[in-house]
């Protein structure tokens, strides 16, 4: 990397450090901190959103996927077909149900009717969870920084780390949006950058020329998962991908947070809808993108051979750093960074969120200066964790998208059927749910370990089928039952719902274009 593209690179890292420290002078307790005092915009918490999830994974490991990972392809976008049902389902039932949360814990809700130990579960699999995933985010961020500074791996992760940790315990959940909806702009301009770059070099050759026609392929409607080692068909992405989102959007910590964040119910309504509709042509693009670099190794075979021996990551930092001019391989390092540490800042600010939340004594929330002091060190405990996890992750063989998927889908299916076992069953109590949700991610391990051949996407499907049965027929409770829907969410369930039909015509009309 040039001195010039090194110096956009730092000058970018030290500009969020000095937003987050310009932004913790306002803060004065957890509820700033934790939740931005409830003053967020509903345009911005979107965009946080989708950069938490759309971040620098997707801009490494989704062309990683498309062009290199034997079985992969376009199929990847058969995933986003789920994004628009489970948003519609949440602005439906999900948000008037999570908004009862006082604090700045998702899990309280679950805690109101099934008490204690539901709670403690639930946050005991986020902690595990999302620890792990902010380690994959760490090493696929390490990944580019190594590649463009030849630092080596470890001193790329400390100082990513580093700066992740610095920038999230200063500023809280307002810096991470903020932030978020920089870096979401960022990372899109620099998607388009390199597509554009890598358009502009395969001019005259053809974008699709020695493409794999296996790797056009969008919609496999002949494959189902459950056994055929068709761990990306359209069935486990779909319908495993409908109950991992609904998870992840409404039952997971860190997006969960924006919800309670929103000055009001119709404020988290929009943010999940304006989320929805800006990830998919944002994915498209990075599909786009590792469909020409599919193209282009087969056109260029000295930096195919480049490759050899190296994880799938490795492809698009190595043509970042091999292809792009001076000045521009600064901004799109940039961009990436700062996408990945929009996913990094979010998930430390919500592990100490519930870390906080659930050992804060009574004296401690009666001193907010105090709790927030141990906020900040909680965000700071949790940085060194994912730092740790991200050096393991890095010896790996998987696309770090892979990664980060199937870490959650052993565990978002379990905790979607608790916050379902609280809002509508009238027989679940506390212990029938916790031992629905122990049951069904030792099921899930043991589908990992025995039987491969299931896609891990179905996990999400067993984890919460298991968890609802055992939970409602060994339950002994009695309550009352729940109002099934809100009709003040139809407006914007209807949007995705319309929204999901494009994309689904959208992506069978290029299939068979493509043939």
């Amino acid at each position: 990397m040039s001195p010039l593209d090194l110096s956009i690179v730092v000058a970018s890292l030290i500009g969020l450090v000095v937003l987050a420290g310009w932004l913790a002078r306002r803060q004065r307790h957890t509820a700033d901190f934790y939740l931005g005092g409830g003053r967020l915009p509903a345009w911005a918490l979107g965009l946080s959103l989708a950069a938490n999830q759309v971040s620098a994974i997707s801009l490494i490991g989704a062309p990683a996927f498309v062009a290199l990972r034997p079985g992969g392809g376009l199929g990847w976008l058969q995933y986003e077909l789920a994004v628009p049902l489970a948003m519609a389902a949440l602005v439906m039932w999900g948000v008037p149900f999570l908004r009862r949360a006082a604090g700045a814990e998702v899990y309280e809700v679950v805690e109101a009717r099934l008490g204690p130990a539901a709670r403690r579960l639930l946050a005991a699999f986020f902690l595990v969870g999302r620890g792990l995933g902010a380690g994959v985010v760490l090493y696929a961020s390490s990944l580019v920084v190594d590649a463009c500074t030849a630092w080596g791996f470890s001193t790329s992760l400390l100082v990513v780390g580093s700066v992740a940790v610095a920038y999230t315990a200063l500023g809280g959940l307002t810096a991470d949006v903020i932030s978020d909806v920089l870096q979401f702009g960022l990372l899109w301009g620099a998607t388009v950058v390199v597509t554009v770059v890598l358009g502009l070099r395969m001019a005259g050759r053809g974008l699709l020329t020695g493409v794999d026609p296996a790797r056009l392929v969008i919609l496999d409607l002949n494959h189902h998962g459950l056994g055929d080692g068709a761990t990306f068909a359209f069935w486990p992405m779909l319908i495993g991908g409908f109950f991992l989102y609904v998870s992840y959007y409404g039952c997971d910590q860190t997006q969960a947070q924006r919800i309670l964040a929103a000055a009001d119910a119709d404020q988290a309504r929009r943010a999940l809808t304006v989320a929805s509709l800006v990830r998919f042509p944002l994915v498209l693009t990075y599909c786009l993108f590792g469909l020409m670099l599919a193209a282009f190794l087969a056109a260029t075979p000295d930096f195919a051979q480049s490759l050899a021996g190296r994880p799938p990551d490795a492809l698009v930092p190595q043509f970042l750093v091999t292809y792009l001019p001076t000045g521009i391989v600064g901004v799109v390092v940039a961009g990436i960074l700062a996408a990945a540490l929009s996913s990094i800042d979010s998930a430390l600010n919500s592990l100490s969120a519930v870390v906080v939340e659930e050992f804060s004594t009574a004296a401690l929330r009666r001193d907010p200066a105090r709790q927030l002091r141990w906020a900040r060190l909680a965000t700071v405990g949790w940085g060194v964790a994912a730092t740790t996890a991200a050096w393991f992750f890095s010896r790996a063989g998987e696309t770090s998208i892979e990664l980060i998927n199937r870490v959650g889908s052993a565990l978002y299916g379990p905790v979607l059927a608790v916050f379902l076992l609280a809002w509508r069953s009238r027989r679940a109590d506390g212990w029938s749910a916790v031992a629905g949700a122990v049951t069904s991610l030792l099921a899930n391990l043991a589908l990992a370990a025995w039987a491969p051949g299931i896609s891990w996407l179905w996990w999400n499907v067993v984890g919460c089928v298991v968890t609802l049965v055992i939970g409602v027929a060994f339950g002994r409770s009695k309550a009352a039952a729940e109002p099934v829907g809100d009709h003040e969410g139809r407006g914007y369930a209807t949007i995705l719902v319309v929204f999901f039909v494009v994309i689904i015509v959208l992506l069978a009309w290029t299939t068979i274009w493509l043939r």
